[in-house]
């Protein structure tokens, strides 16, 4: 007879958390996407959002009817894509999500390549909170760097805090 897990199985609350975080990514990376494709190309067509994400034509026609239906964008059959208002603060607000991720993961001396892509999934499941860890600590980072370069010294860290070890 095999021993019950102690591991507890997901409930449904949990499955339901889950499903509306990853169409909470999903709907930040398209308006990200979207916004992107109108500051290049003066217009976004689905067809370019399908190519952009590597999906088919109906994948990407469902998630903007999403988008649509949630007040993000706006489109006609055949038309354009256009963000409203709460769409464009959602690609602002995705945007500066990620690129404080991307400065912070830079600033530990992680490659360029490895941050970009790191980046784009950790952007959407830190806290504001831990957003705003990562700005102090970059900012900290920089202030030393520029000191250093100023003053032709070393920098000399000055922990106020003792470790805790164990």
């Amino acid at each position: 007879m095999r021993k019950p897990s102690t591991r507890s199985s997901p409930t449904k609350n949990q499955h339901e958390s889950v499903r509306k975080d990853h169409a909470i990514e999903t709907a930040q990376d398209y308006v990200e996407a979207i916004d992107d494709l109108i500051a290049e190309k003066g217009e976004c067509r689905l067809v370019e959002i399908a190519r952009r994400f590597a999906v088919s034509h109906v994948t990407a026609n469902r998630t903007v009817a999403r988008l649509k239906r949630d007040g993000f964008v706006q489109s006609e059959p055949y038309g354009p894509i256009s963000l409203t208002a709460s769409g464009r603060r959602m690609a602002i607000e995705s945007r500066r999500r990620h690129e404080i991720v991307l400065r912070f993961l830079k600033t530990l001396g992680v490659r360029e390549e490895t941050a970009v892509l790191d980046a784009e999934g950790m952007e959407h499941h830190v806290s504001e909170e831990t957003l705003q860890a990562m700005e102090r600590y970059v900012q900290r980072e920089t202030e030393t760097a520029e000191e250093t370069n100023s003053s032709g010294k070393n920098p000399v860290a000055v922990n106020t805090k003792p470790r805790r070890r164990g």
